[in-house]
């Protein structure tokens, strides 16, 4: 553990934390405040849009319609997806000529993107057009982070809010629609302009021009493969999607050239979920409360670069004693340009922040070092977490925690001076409970069924984890992979695009039931008994009701897996 290594965690921190603030500002003046942002030509494109679409801003929905609303325009986000990487021959911008995607393929992937989860079970440059590439896949990376922020909207609303509607007898928490196009013409699609133009000028490429054919020194023929890159990069690391033009991903010198783009990318995938906690603090109308959060997310995400960090530079175990040089750490699976201590950083942040994106191999890291990706996922991706996701996940947990605090000081549990009764705890357990059922359950048929087991490249207790990581991945819409385990059947593809579906918004209505229930609840003022939620103490509850929660649910398959492979790794032993 080098102080270059330390210096390079310590700066990316001090980028997040400057730009919480001034982000979060902006995120509550386009959603929450009467007054947009850039007056003038963007309020013009947002008045034309919503007339176009038939969106009134004035109306709001319920909980049951905003729901229903979120769930057709991700139905009809899947149907389409499906349909235009079904008919790619017939498209143009083909230069390629690339065939149909195969029916399996397709639905895995339209579901993937839909979902915000991005995970590949193919290879972008051999499998997608660019046509594919931009109409079907850049624009559901844009329309699915949207979906994931309004859920956070509405859910932050339900809490906030002080008084109910106007209209007797209705509560509402927003319009889908509305923050939907706001969230794409005021957040996305600006701040994706300015980082394309970035990247592209640190030479991240965005061409149409068809594949290059070189010679190479030893008179071989080699195709150097080309497209759009640059303005679908932006929004894959501001959109917290993943995923990745070409097979090798942001490890790609394409898609991430220089240390510049590499710390630029790592700022974006940040970006929102940090700053959502700044605009939920100004929403609450306590801006301790969005610290609260803010710090908790922080905590576990240090703790987690450490020991990723740690394992990685200490090098293999089952090397020891071996003529190996480690000197550098364990850099199998890593690009030589970033090393152990930026791939450690990348893998911790791309697993916190549910975004999948990858600069090293997670399947060659060491068993520890694996481990925390794979936990930052199980935990239930609320360490920052997706756009939206992360939030929206963490104020569930916060919910818990009130609830937990209200028994030990013997009062009904009540945040934001509003109580927290039966309904809500039950919406809460089944969001927490929904997620390790569908991972454990089909991890638990992959690990017993010939046709699943057959996509392993390892065997014993990493064989595991490479399964395990798989529908972690899926179900919490992280989309990274171990990188060991060919998922292209059709067996793979259906089972991990329903557990991308039920992961996504089996988990999602259940959220804005929450929101729902606690926007018809009036406040009532704090007293004595009243546990606050604003200092450390809470924040560590928080952290600790998150770890017991999350990482107990997982222990007994993770001590078969990762920490099974580490104690077999310190006796030199691979498999």
């Amino acid at each position: 553990m080098t102080a270059s290594g330390w210096l390079q965690i310590v700066m990316y921190g001090l980028v997040i934390l400057a730009i919480t603030k001034p982000l979060g500002i902006y995120l509550y003046r386009v959603f929450e405040d009467q007054t947009r942002p850039f007056p003038g030509g963007v309020v013009f494109l947002e008045r034309w849009t919503f007339r176009l679409c038939g969106v009134s801003p004035e109306r709001e929905q319920s909980w049951k319609e905003y729901a229903l609303a979120l769930l057709l325009f991700s139905l009809a986000g899947v149907l389409v997806t499906y349909g235009l990487l079904r008919i790619q021959p017939f498209l143009p911008f083909n230069p390629q000529n690339l065939g149909a995607v195969p029916p399996d393929l397709a639905f895995n992937t339209a579901v993937s993107f839909v979902t915000n989860t991005n995970w590949q079970a193919y290879s972008g440059e051999a499998t997608m057009s660019y046509c594919s590439q931009m109409a079907a896949l850049a624009w559901q990376n844009f329309v699915s982070a949207a979906a994931g922020l309004t859920v956070a909207l509405a859910l932050a609303r339900g809490l906030t809010r002080r008084a109910l509607p106007a209209t007797p007898g209705i509560v509402t928490i927003g319009n889908f629609w509305v923050d939907l196009l706001r969230a794409i013409i005021y957040v996305f699609l600006p701040v994706c302009l300015v980082a394309a133009l970035a990247l592209a000028s640190q030479g991240v490429i965005q061409t149409l021009s068809s594949y290059l054919e070189i010679t190479t020194l030893e008179g071989a023929k080699q195709t150097i493969p080309m497209g759009p890159v640059a303005s679908q990069e932006a929004i894959k690391m501001f959109g917290v999607n993943g995923g990745g033009f070409f097979n090798a991903n942001s490890a790609h010198p394409f898609e991430n050239p220089t240390p510049l783009t590499n710390l630029l990318q790592m700022v974006l995938i940040f970006a929102i979920p940090a700053a959502l906690t700044y605009t939920y603090g100004r929403m609450a109308r306590d801006q301790k409360q969005g610290w609260v959060i803010f710090g908790a997310m922080t905590l576990m995400f240090l703790l987690g670069v450490a020991i990723t960090y740690w394992a990685e530079v200490r090098g293999n175990m089952a090397l020891a004693g071996l003529p190996v040089h480690q000197t550098l750490g364990n850099l199998e699976g890593k690009e030589i340009r970033f090393g152990a201590a930026a791939s450690s950083l990348f893998a911790t942040i791309t697993t916190a922040a549910s975004c999948g994106a990858v600069i090293a191999m997670h399947d060659s890291f060491t068993p520890l070092g694996g481990l925390v990706p794979l936990l930052n996922i199980q935990l239930g991706e609320v360490i920052f977490g997706g756009v939206g996701a992360g939030l929206y996940g963490m104020l569930v947990f916060v919910l818990l925690a009130v609830f937990i605090a209200g028994l030990m000081v013997g009062r009904t549990p009540e945040y934001l001076g509003k109580k927290i009764e039966s309904r809500e705890i039950k919406l809460a357990m089944l969001y927490i409970l929904i997620f390790p059922l569908i991972i454990l359950g089909l991890s638990a048929w992959a690990a017993a069924a010939p046709y699943a087991l057959a996509a392993r490249n390892n065997g014993g207790p990493h064989g595991l984890s490479e399964i395990l990581y798989a529908f972690s991945s899926a179900v919490g819409n992280n989309g990274s992979a171990f990188a060991g385990l060919s998922a292209n059947t059709p067996w793979w593809n259906i089972s991990q695009g329903i557990a991308m579906l039920f992961g996504r918004f089996w988990m999602m209505v259940p959220v804005l039931g929450i929101a729902g229930s606690m926007a018809a609840k009036k406040t009532v003022p704090p007293s004595l008994g009243t546990f606050p939620t604003q200092g450390l103490l809470f924040m560590a509850l928080l952290v600790g009701v998150v770890l017991i929660v999350g990482a107990l649910t997982f222990l007994p398959v993770l001590s078969l897996g990762p920490v099974l492979e580490e104690f077999l790794a310190r006796q030199g032993k691979l498999f």
